[in-house]
């Protein structure tokens, strides 16, 4: 009897011993970080898990929200035309509405062949110097970004035409991968020759859930992670673009766009409407014309008494719809793998840039987005990629090498809202693992990190990205 009470004795010590390294071992999620967006999260993963209206919009702004969901998706036309709230489309364009690039909010694509329309990928022109707000100077035949479409009896600028090199190398467990690098061209130019000296940057439309949230985040808690001389010895050095706002003529913090270079969601929304669609509005009141482009200079206006063609109502309608979409919340955020791997991308330094976890001030628009706990990874600041990612192409204070750290929530949704897993300000990576393998530059050391991991090992990081 008493052998069988030491033994049941020892046997629950045992018990609790292997009990507690279990519980050791076993990862656990952050209280609430499933909830990306903070009160603006949807929990849908169909294909418009990008679409939906943050759940905490009040009655008004939800009537907005599907008013400017109408003009952000229908498509405007060439003036004159009946429907004269959505003429003046052109001269020149990319795109016949914002939905063309953004389809369903989502992520645009390169071109599947050369001369396809309506896939989201534009290019960005200018040459060397800067104008009195440091900013850019457009290719003085063909302007700021390539009109490769345009209205009747309008010659259009141009095609992209892309060559892809496969580029081949291998994990340190043996494991081949490659990485297609491209090389942009513009052929078919419609009027001449561009500058010796153009600059070219090829842009992909990103998703847009959460630009609100972003818009609503302090400029005192983005500032506090910059460190342009790496004063901690991190290797990270965080820069703050400052971009001309065009409401007031002044110098502010930039926080939208591959490179950071507009200032708040309305002036993005504005440029998009004038360089994507060649609308006008009171912000870019000018079309998309350059002086040599006599048919573009000649094109029929849209309809509009203020002189311009998109409306102050309609803009701040498609505003509210860009900056209150819901932010998809996570999925599999308990799961082990995931949790494993996120882990992997703290030790690996990812979260440098990709910083996991800001609270909004108040916004001074939509107060649904004010004060929220949101989960971005993103810093909203410039770093320098390296080389392999560099376009060359100074923007503000953003040099040829400098991108700002693109927000990752949503992305694991891509393929399922927009059919494809294209990646990077190009979408030269095919995939989560591309992507990482092109980064250099202030991301080095995490690109190594990732090299030597297991085959396991990225698997669950990948995971971890995917679910985010």
């Amino acid at each position: 009897m008493n052998n069988q009470i030491v033994f049941n004795t020892i046997l629950c010590f045992c018990l609790a011993a292997f009990s507690g390294c279990v519980k050791e071992n076993t990862l656990v999620a952050e209280e609430g970080e499933e909830y990306a967006g903070g009160e603006t999260t949807v929990f849908n993963t169909s294909r418009n898990a990008f679409s939906f209206q943050a759940p905490n919009l009040d009655g008004m702004e939800e009537l907005e929200f599907f008013s400017g969901n109408s003009f952000f998706n229908q498509s405007w036309v060439s003036a004159p035309a009946s429907t004269s709230a959505r003429d003046g489309l052109g001269p020149m364009f990319n795109a016949l509405a914002c939905s063309g690039c953004h389809f369903k909010d989502g992520r645009g694509r390169t071109p599947a062949f050369e001369g396809e329309f309506g896939h989201g990928l534009l290019i960005r022109l200018s040459i060397s110097g800067t104008d009195i707000y440091g900013g850019t100077i457009p290719e003085p035949t063909y302007g700021g970004q390539l009109g490769d479409n345009s209205v009747p009896n309008v010659t259009k600028e141009g095609t992209i035409s892309i060559i892809y090199t496969e580029i081949s190398g291998t994990f340190e467990d043996g494991t081949s991968y490659s990485l297609r690098k491209p090389t942009y061209d513009i052929i078919n130019l419609g009027y001449g020759a561009m500058d010796a000296g153009v600059q070219m940057s090829p842009r992909v439309a990103n998703q847009i859930v959460g630009l609100g949230l972003l818009e609503a985040i302090s400029e005192a808690d983005i500032l506090a992670n910059v460190d342009e001389s790496d004063a901690d010895g991190d290797g990270i050095s965080g820069r703050a673009n400052q971009v001309h706002n065009r409401s007031d003529n002044s110098l502010q913090l930039g926080r939208f766009g591959w490179k950071s270079n507009q200032p708040n969601i309305r002036q993005q929304v504005a440029g998009a409407f004038v360089g994507d669609m060649g609308i006008t509005s009171k912000l870019f009141p000018d079309e998309n014309c350059t002086g040599s482009q006599n048919d573009c200079n000649n094109a029929p206006n849209g309809n509009n008494v203020n002189g311009y063609e998109l409306d102050d109502d309609i803009l701040d309608r498609v505003v509210l719809y860009v900056a209150t979409l819901g932010v998809p919340g996570r999925r599999d955020w308990t799961s082990q793998d995931v949790l494993k791997g996120k882990q992997l991308f703290l030790d690996a330094g990812c979260q440098k840039c990709h910083i996991q976890k800001f609270k909004t001030g108040t916004h001074p628009t939509f107060s649904a987005l004010s004060h929220q706990t949101i989960y971005p990874y993103t810093d909203l600041l410039l770093h320098d990629m390296g080389e392999g990612l560099a376009d060359n192409r100074p923007d503000y204070k953003a040099d040829g090498q400098e991108w700002r750290t693109a927000p990752l929530w949503g992305i694991g949704l891509i393929p399922t809202v927009n059919d494809h897993s294209e990646l990077l300000h190009d979408g030269r990576a095919r995939n989560v693992s591309e992507a990482i393998l092109w980064h250099g530059g202030e991301s080095e050391k995490s690109k190594q990190e990732f090299l030597k991991m297991t085959a396991t090992e990225r698997e669950q990081l990948i995971q971890f990205v995917n679910s985010l």
